[in-house]
Order: structure tokens, then sequence, then C-alpha cells
């Protein structure tokens, strides 16, 4: 599905909203204990969850009672195990969750994922799977499926309603995509294939993804579809070298506010 083009007064309203760093260093929360625990300390968590529960609400779904005595949202829970690796070869856990096999527990937490726009998963619960999924190849593959989904909601959802505090968790959504290793060269074509997306210039989602180093930078500097802005940007940075801008003015096939664009930033670069 074709992305739609922010208008003009949008990103400029867009632009105007601040965005904070990742907390370093915060204590675990227990949605990342579930994330990253051994198959072991899973099991023991769940069922110490599990044991307090008295008068199950919904006994044929017990992973609704057992999140609200962890004091977690039922996506909270489906998601944190659900992005475990060793969740695979834990039936014992399937099934104190209630969830007939992996497969089942499995869409259930693609859904949450694709489809909730921090309420039922806060922003730190997503750049926690950010963080962990990379390191399972499995869960990579399966999140290069679930992230166009994801943002594609996000992103009409901004639309919509201009959310400052969305616009914010999205901004850092999308470096920690490109910082933690959760996006691949496909996911990175495909979002500059998108050459007059407003998300891409609020986001300077061509810088994002120099610096992730997912595509050479020579590459992305010489292709006609980065936009000259775009380009401008790489070298205020001093993400290009001197000799690739002197070596793209010598294509006549560029356009004359490229042309005029580098001459500019050549004279700066050696003053």
């Amino acid at each position: 599905m074709p992305r739609r083009i922010i208008a003009p007064d949008l990103l400029e309203c867009l632009e105007h909203c601040s965005h904070q760093s990742r907390t370093v260093g915060a204590p675990m929360t227990l949605f990342e204990e579930l994330l990253t625990a051994p198959g072991e300390d899973l099991l023991k968590i769940l069922l110490k969850a599990a044991a307090r529960i008295r008068n199950p609400s919904e006994p044929n779904r017990p992973a609704r009672d057992i999140a609200k005595a962890l004091g977690l949202t039922h996506a909270q829970l489906v998601c944190a195990c659900g992005f475990n690796p060793a969740i695979r070869e834990l039936p014992d856990v399937l099934e104190i969750l209630g969830f007939p096999g992996y497969d089942a527990l499995a869409q259930t937490r693609n859904r949450y994922f694709t489809t909730d726009i921090y309420d039922r998963l806060g922003i730190k619960d997503v750049l926690a799977v950010y963080l962990h999924v990379p390191k399972d190849m499995k869960l990579l593959q399966v999140m290069q499926y679930l992230l166009g989904t994801r943002l594609q909601h996000i992103e009409e959802r901004i639309e919509a309603t201009v959310n400052s505090l969305i616009i914010e968790r999205y901004k850092k959504e999308m470096r920690s995509i490109y910082n933690d290793g959760a996006a691949q060269i496909e996911f990175a074509e495909e979002r500059l294939a998108n050459t007059h997306s407003g998300f891409r210039a609020l986001l300077n989602e061509v810088t994002m993804i120099v610096e992730s180093r997912l595509i050479p930078i020579g590459d992305i500097f010489f292709r006609d579809n980065i936009l000259p802005e775009e380009k401008r940007r790489l070298i205020i940075k001093r993400l290009i070298p001197r000799a690739l801008v002197q070596t793209r003015l010598k294509d006549p096939g560029i356009s004359n506010q490229e042309r005029k664009m580098l001459e500019e930033q050549l004279l700066l670069i050696e003053q």
C-alpha cells in the first residue's frame, strides 16, 4: 500500500515536536525480565503469578489473570513472552498462559505489536523489543514482516491526530529500529524508495540510515532519489568526505538544485 505524503502545514507542526533521548542505566522492568529471562526463570515467574490467582475471571484464558497478577497488560505479557526466544521450547509456559501452541501465541503477539500505538504496550516496552530481537535470527526475520505494518498504523494516527506525544515516541522508536539492529537492508531500501515522504523528512531518516551503516554512504550519496536537502544534512554532519562531493559534482546529470547545494557546501568545507 503506498504511503501518503504529509501536507506541508502538518509537517511544520510535526517539526516543532521535541524529542528526548532514551534513558540510560534505568533498572530493568518486569516486561524486560520476562523478555530476556532464561526458560527456567520465565516458568518460575509465571507459576508464582498463577498461584496468586484465587478466582480466575476467564478460566479458559488464564493469561489475562496472570497479566493482572503481575501488574501488566495482556499485551505486555503476550509480547514479552512471545518475543523471548526460549518460549519456543517451553510447552509448560504455553500451557500456563492458555495457548495451545507457539503459533497461537505468536499470532496474538504479532497482532498486538503491529496494531497497538503506545497504549497497552508502552514506548519502553517497544524499545526493549527492538534491543532484544536482533539477538535471535528467527525473531529478527519475523520483525521484518511486522515493522511495515506497525509503522503504517503509527504514521496514519499521526496524520489523523498530530498528537505530539505519539510523534515524540515515534521518533524514539525509529531511532531504536536503526540503532539497535532491528532494521535490515530491505527495510531501509523500502523507506528510501518513498522519496517525498514527510515522515522521512521529519525523522531525517536518510541520516539515520547512514549512521546505522546499513547501506554504504557512497551508495546513498550518489543516488538521484536522495533529495539535495538530505545530502546537505549529511555534509553538515561531516558524514560525507570532501572527495565524494567533488566526484558527485563531476556528474553532468545531477539537477541544478543539487549542483548549487554541493558547490555551496564545498566552499564551506574548504574554509
